[in-house]
């Protein structure tokens, strides 16, 4: 079958296509249906089933035969270490640590913290917790203290399982002191912490408090898998809220394996045995799904990196690594293949490696502008897939499934929606527009397995944030259009559809524009406040290396490029021409803090910002071309 007989499959019968779906997880006991929705629109899936996260990501692969397999490879360019976990030896470590866990009162439906950088430790923390039912809440490592506390204090964990440290290329992340900040600011203490010791740093533990991680395990008994209720959360992952409270996003178990072992084998064409390969953090919605579960529940090998695209040690690390470990599927964030274009813009050192096991390159995170997909596939010479998701999705709402078929790619596509999800484009008043008509993307109800059911302890909120506006809809807070062949577009978050002159304009349309310049390696456009038009947009743009031409020039071509591709009606007069973006941690750009900066405006610090001295640099930026009194004049 095709992936337009599977999605009309799904569409006929979801009910039946979920059930079959279901079949490839082991359950202790199945559900008696697949979909749950009593309490509409707040849905559920598999709720009456009794099921084992840990058991399925581990355990049924020793048991089918497969114990000796490597499970996870952790890459360090950091450390200059490679370490293989099989995986008997990973049921082992991860039945040892549950085991530890319990004797210390960790029990089904108990609250876990993780804090740790890229070490197979961090899966092994997660892998426990699924292991006892306990619920664990992976927080990206190195950030700041105020934002542990909160997340402290909404979750309230009874125990934090911590590393000593983290490892950045040129500097140690000092994990410990930011916790132990973090547990001083919260209102709520765990009972215990675990501290695993690197030998970059060993951190001064608090008597009766913390353990060390091998101390811990000493003598335990190991501990069996718990079954858990299909609904019953496996974890929350707290979005980066740039203001006030984050988001606990919950993933209930059930829907969670199932759509992971669906995904993995339909959208990334990985069975057990197979190399898959996600570049991404533990601390993100990527880590979790493609990191941790989905390459474990399918069987494949996963790698675990601690290192960055370029600088650890050069711009070919990722191609030193899909070839040595023989990786079939690539996963990485946009941001991460332009900073590789920037220093490598020729692919010289994508030729120095053998790929020959590579199928396909995944791109997700951000939108993928059509250069850097089109750059991508020249030099890699296999299916460059953009699919789109989002941290409460869990998985891919839009992609190219080449597990089913590897249909036509179109730039600037994440091309067309998976099973499960039925994509509409509205307008403001929630009506379906025309094919290739801008508006806001919302996908009607119920959404599928694996998505978020609710926030945690916050359902008013979730109703607030996602269902209110568009009344059958979860509304996704993107803006894009669908053409005629069902292909999506997503052109801006909603908040960056900019309204130049009563003309709604996306940004992402410009910075595709502005991208396509041969001396551009990466770009932003904000749209600031005009008393004449509304709204103005506004330039970023990072060169690549060793760009000669003078800037002036370059303003000068980006300008006319804009207004001739998609007209004067854009208004597109001003840029400027930067060494780097302010970026999350994760690689999205701040487009809304850039344009804060350039309105004037007052603004809190994003918490999840990778380094706030950028902020600055775009300051004396603006401020070279006039922003903010040219914002307040007009």
């Amino acid at each position: 079958m095709g992936y337009r007989e599977v999605y009309a499959s799904w569409q006929a019968d979801p009910e039946r296509f979920w059930m079959e779906a279901a079949e490839a997880i082991d359950w202790v006991r199945k559900p008696s249906k697949a979909l749950f929705d009593e309490r509409a629109p707040i849905y559920e899936w598999f709720s009456d089933g009794l099921v084992n996260g840990c058991w399925n990501a581990v355990d049924r692969h020793v048991e089918a035969g497969r114990g000796d397999q490597i499970a996870i490879m952790h890459e360090s360019p950091i450390t200059l270490s490679t370490k293989g976990i099989t995986y008997r030896q990973l049921r082992d470590r991860v039945a040892s640590l549950a085991g530890a866990l319990r004797m210390r009162g960790v029990e089904k439906g108990d609250r876990v913290i993780i804090y740790m950088p890229m070490i197979p430790e961090a899966l092994e923390a997660m892998l426990a917790c699924a292991r006892l039912g306990a619920i664990h809440s992976v927080v990206f490592g190195g950030f700041a203290a105020p934002e542990l506390a909160v997340r402290i204090d909404d979750c309230q964990p009874k125990a934090i399982i911590a590393a000593s440290c983290g490892l950045e290329p040129n500097r140690v992340v000092h994990y410990k002191p930011l916790l132990d900040a973090a547990i001083d600011m919260a209102a709520h203490k765990p009972e215990f912490c675990v501290i695993f010791q690197r030998e970059q740093e060993v951190a001064k533990l608090v008597e009766g408090r913390d353990f060390n991680w091998h101390g811990f395990q000493y003598g335990v008994r190991p501990a069996e898998c718990v079954p858990v209720e299909g609904n019953h959360p496996a974890y929350i992952l707290y979005t980066s809220g740039t203001t006030g409270q984050p988001k606990g996003v919950v993933r209930h178990t059930a829907g969670h394996l199932v759509a992971l072992q669906w995904s993995m084998t339909n959208i990334y064409n990985i069975a057990a045995g197979d190399r898959f390969w996600a570049a991404s953090d533990v601390g993100w919605v990527v880590g979790h799904s493609y990191i941790c579960y989905g390459p474990l529940i399918a069987g494949a090998t996963t790698v675990v990196f601690e290192g960055k695209p370029v600088g650890t040690p050069h711009p070919g690390v990722f191609w030193r690594i899909i070839q040595n470990h023989r990786i079939k599927s690539f996963f990485t964030a946009p941001t991460a293949l332009r900073a590789i274009r920037r220093e490598d813009p020729e692919g010289e050192w994508i030729r120095r490696y053998k790929l020959h096991d590579l199928q396909a390159l995944f791109l997700a995170g951000e939108r993928a502008d059509p250069d850097t997909v089109k750059w991508a596939q020249d030099q890699l010479g296999v299916p460059v897939v953009d699919h789109w998701w989002q941290t409460e999705t869990g998985w891919a709402i839009a992609a190219n499934p080449i597990g089913i078929e590897l249909l036509p790619t179109k730039l600037g596509s994440p091309s067309v929606a998976m099973p499960g999800y039925d994509v509409q484009v509205l307008d403001e008043g929630g009506h379906p527009v025309p094919p290739g008509t801008l508006g806001a993307i919302a996908i009607r109800l119920p959404l599928p397995p694996g998505t978020l059911p609710t926030l945690w302890n916050a359902e008013d909120r979730y109703r607030k944030s996602y269902l209110e506006h568009f009344p059958g809809y979860y509304e996704t807070g993107d803006a894009g259009y669908v053409d005629e062949d069902g292909y999506l577009y997503i052109m801006a978050r909603t908040d960056d559809v900019i309204n130049v002159a009563g003309h709604r304009l996306s940004t992402g349309a410009m910075e595709e524009v502005l991208a396509s310049h041969p001396a551009v390696a990466e770009c932003a456009v904000i749209g600031v406040a005009d008393p004449l038009k509304g709204q103005s947009p506004l330039g970023f743009l990072c060169l690549k290396s060793g760009v000669t031409t003078p800037h002036a020039q370059i303003l000068r071509e980006v300008v006319a490029i804009v207004r001739d591709r998609i007209g004067p009606v854009a208004a597109f007069k001003s840029a400027c021409i930067v060494d780097r973006l302010p970026k999350t941690r994760s690689g999205k750009i701040l487009r809304a803090t850039m344009a804060r900066i350039a309105e004037g405006a007052e603004f809190r610090m994003p918490a999840t910002i990778d380094d706030p001295a950028i902020l600055d640099e775009i300051r004396a930026a603006l401020a070279g071309i006039g922003y903010p009194a040219a914002a307040q004049a007009g």
